[in-house]
């Protein structure tokens, strides 16, 4: 039989007899998704990239989101687009992180974590606020916060005890970053106090007829705002480099994971292409939730959905899915240490690094952007960090502490879309 160029579409398995058999789509999808040792470093390092995780499907709402917001389609897709095309973006964001800091050593890798840990939640906020989308910022930063803090930690303190009865962690770590979440909590309670204090007569009866948003304060109290806000975050900014310092060099050893706990990383990308990734997912990102902050207003108005519920529960459900994920896997192994680094690290970087970050970043480019929260905000957020506060000081979790956080997270959402 003369030879044929027809060959199966993946994959060349032949049977014992010599003839080709028929790949199952299982074999199929595992040829197409495995990185074999012998491939040059470029292409086994953007296979992994881009094969490397079964999120990456989502990527094909990236074109969509770029399309529907050129062809102005309707407001709701745009938005859902924009929406679930952050998430996968989110994931490379940590995967090119991660890749890149295993060759830089701990203090370099530890900086470079601390830069683009929270990469998607500076994105989405610069880009709302160049929009002047003000409470946009606002509520998306402090519901990075809760729902690391209250979902992400709650799922994983439940997922955890639901496999072992109770889980042991660091806790002088753990409460060493709880304090400093307490002290940027305490910063956003001050210029609330601070308003208060201004806009209540001698009788004290409140000024206002009304409850006052963020977005609608009389200049004559702005500018006080303005000065405390732009202070606190230089000095805090200034806390979180010391924070970064405690953390990489003079106390490193309070943060080590215990032994067996380590989460050894093999190297699957050169870190040229890990660096060339990281910065084309940062600008296919940054497009991304241009368009995503576009559609908020729109969105909000035609289908009756919260602004606030918005930005305080749907955004940070986009930002935080990786770390979701790796949280309440992480415990599921009872590596709590890694988990308490996730969610409470996390929360620390946005509330200490990138709200203060944005405070600037406003101050810069003339949109003035306050720590002055919504009253109920603010306390949501106290609230929050207290209990937080009160079930790690043990150093121990189970899955009723787990239940709690979520069930806290739950009454905030409820909250929020009703406000």
């Amino acid at each position: 039989m003369p030879p044929t160029n027809r060959t199966p579409l993946l994959g060349n398995g032949r049977g014992n007899n010599g003839h080709s058999r028929r790949l199952s789509y299982k074999e199929r999808i595992v040829s197409i998704f495995s990185i074999p040792e012998d491939q040059p470093g470029w292409t086994r390092s953007y296979k992994f990239f881009f094969f490397g995780s079964w999120l990456n499907i989502l990527l094909v709402f990236v074109p969509l989101s770029f399309v529907s917001h050129h062809l102005d389609w309707d407001a709701a897709l745009r938005f859902s687009f924009s929406f679930i095309a952050i998430m996968p973006l989110a994931k490379l964001l940590g995967v090119a992180t991660d890749q890149l800091s295993l060759k830089l050593g701990q203090t370099l890798s530890g900086l470079l974590n601390a830069s683009f840990g929270n990469a998607v939640e500076i994105i989405v906020g610069v880009a709302a606020l160049l929009q002047g989308e003000l409470r946009i910022v606002q509520t998306s930063l402090l519901g990075s916060i809760l729902s690391n803090l209250l979902l992400v930690l709650g799922c994983s303190f439940f997922a955890g005890g639901l496999k072992y009865p109770e889980s042991n962690f660091q806790v002088t770590a753990a409460q060493n970053a709880t304090s400093l979440m307490t002290l940027a909590c305490i910063t956003l309670v001050i210029p609330a106090a601070y308003f208060m204090s201004q806009t209540v007569d001698e009788g004290g009866f409140h000024l206002f007829t009304k409850a006052v948003q963020p977005g609608a304060i009389e200049e004559h109290y702005k500018s006080g705002l303005l000065i405390i806000s732009r202070g606190t975050a230089i000095l805090l900014l200034f806390v979180y480099a010391a924070y970064l310092v405690f953390q990489l060099k003079t106390h490193a050893f309070l943060f080590q994971a215990r032994e067996g706990e380590e989460e050894v990383e093999e190297l699957e990308m050169t870190p040229v292409a890990a660096g060339t990734a990281l910065l084309m997912v940062t600008v296919v990102t940054s497009f991304a939730a241009d368009y995503l902050v576009a559609s908020i207003e729109e969105t909000a108005e035609r289908y009756g959905i919260p602004k606030p519920f918005i930005g305080l529960i749907l955004l940070p459900l986009v930002a935080n899915a990786a770390e979701h994920f790796t949280s309440v896997w992480m415990a599921m192994k009872n590596k709590m240490e890694l988990t308490i680094g996730i969610c409470v690290g996390s929360s620390i970087q946005i509330a200490a690094f990138v709200i203060p970050l944005l405070v600037i970043v406003g101050w810069v480019t003339g949109h003035d952007l306050t720590l002055f929260f919504a009253n109920f905000e603010t306390v949501t957020l106290f609230v929050s960090v207290l209990l937080v506060n009160m079930l790690i000081q043990d150093g121990k979790s189970n899955y009723m502490e787990g239940l709690m956080l979520i069930t806290l997270y739950l009454v905030v959402a409820l909250s929020f879309w009703v406000s």
